[in-house]
């Protein structure tokens, strides 16, 4: 792997924050009155929700917001994904709501298609809706995007992938997902620190979760299944299979370490190319790959599908998870919620 302050991705050398906020760099502290400024206005942004100044519109089915307090990828998309599923088999009919962050779409909200475009829509909801699991809907005002996933999609339970922040949307559960690893960072607000709000507002979520890790509360873990062919979906291949091969690694995620270790705890021998978060591939990027079998996150191959097939994209691989939480939690979340509607005669 590389040094924590710096990645290379496609040979240009970028600065990671993650040293400051995550490895005690002394920055932290230098910026550390910018982020006493940052979490004052996320302070009084949630009071002024919370006293009625500014309005939360709620879409008459219950809503639950996964989220987190810190940026950089904790594992909860898949969680998400693994909380839909189980809706389902309890009776209900959940959309997912997400961000679409980066998406270029002219208008909003959009119910996502496997087949979109990640450059419209986002990467994220592009994952999502190619799962199949149930409605995903994408735009940055969570409010429209509830009431299209109710109007159009018949959706009775609104699972939000990410949005803990997005206030104007009422919510009937909190989820915050940490990661075991890495927890708060330093325990500041941005920049100085990883975090959108105080560590405080912990206090006042339903549930606490932590992706990995041991002890007290509760966990989930995220289980790797087959890797995907880009370029023939249904040709799979254990990742063991992997073992012994020159492979190179490709994240462009929140947290692109915790891919590379996961593979390596396969026993597979990686050479890393970390991206930033919701990087775009570019034929440039691919035909830097070295030759030879490319494992990437399900997140960055909804980016590649279009090299795949090319001489240089006939080995790329998806690395799908998927999310396993504790028993315990699953009964609680779901015991926090209302019965299942029946349905009108």
């Amino acid at each position: 792997g590389h040094p924590a302050d710096e990645s290379i991705a496609g040979g240009r050398a970028r600065f990671d924050p993650g040293r400051i906020w995550y490895g005690g760099h002394p920055l932290g502290v230098v910026l550390s009155p910018l982020g006493w400024v940052y979490c004052g206005v996320a302070v009084l942004r949630r009071l002024s929700y919370g006293a009625g100044l500014l309005r939360s519109h709620r879409v008459g089915v219950p809503v639950v917001v996964i989220g987190n307090l810190s940026v950089g990828g904790t594992g909860k998309t898949p969680l998400v994904l693994r909380l839909a599923e189980l809706a389902l088999e309890r009776g209900w009919r959940p959309a997912i709501l997400a961000r679409g962050y980066g998406g270029r779409a002219r208008s909003w909200p959009v119910s996502v298609c496997a087949t979109d475009d990640p450059g419209q829509v986002g990467d994220e909801p592009v994952m999502l809706a190619r799962r199949g699991v149930c409605p995903v809907v994408a735009g940055p005002d969570r409010v429209a995007d509830a009431r299209l996933a109710v109007t159009e999609h018949g959706a009775n339970l609104l699972l939000c992938d990410d949005g803990l922040q997005h206030y104007r949307l009422a919510r009937d559960l909190e989820v915050a997902v940490i990661d075991a690893a890495r927890e708060l960072g330093n325990r500041r607000c941005l920049p100085a620190g990883p975090l959108r709000e105080p560590p405080g507002r912990l206090r006042s979520v339903d549930l606490v979760i932590r992706n990995g890790g041991g002890g007290g509360g509760h966990h989930f873990h995220l289980v790797p299944g087959e890797a995907v062919n880009l370029a023939a979906p249904a040709v799979r291949r254990p990742l063991a299979g992997f073992r012994g091969l020159r492979v190179t690694a490709v994240a462009g995620i929140g947290h692109p370490e915790r891919f590379f270790r996961d593979l390596r705890r396969l026993g597979i021998e990686v050479e890393a190319r970390p991206y930033p978060d919701h990087h775009v591939f570019t034929a440039v990027d691919v035909a830097g790959w070295p030759p030879g079998p490319v494992l990437m996150t399900e997140k960055d191959a909804v980016k590649c599908v279009t090299f795949a097939g090319a001489e240089a994209g006939a080995d790329l691989w998806a690395c799908p998870v998927r999310a396993e939480p504790d028993a315990a939690f699953v009964s609680e979340l779901f015991a926090r919620l209302p019965p299942v509607p029946t349905p009108k005669p």
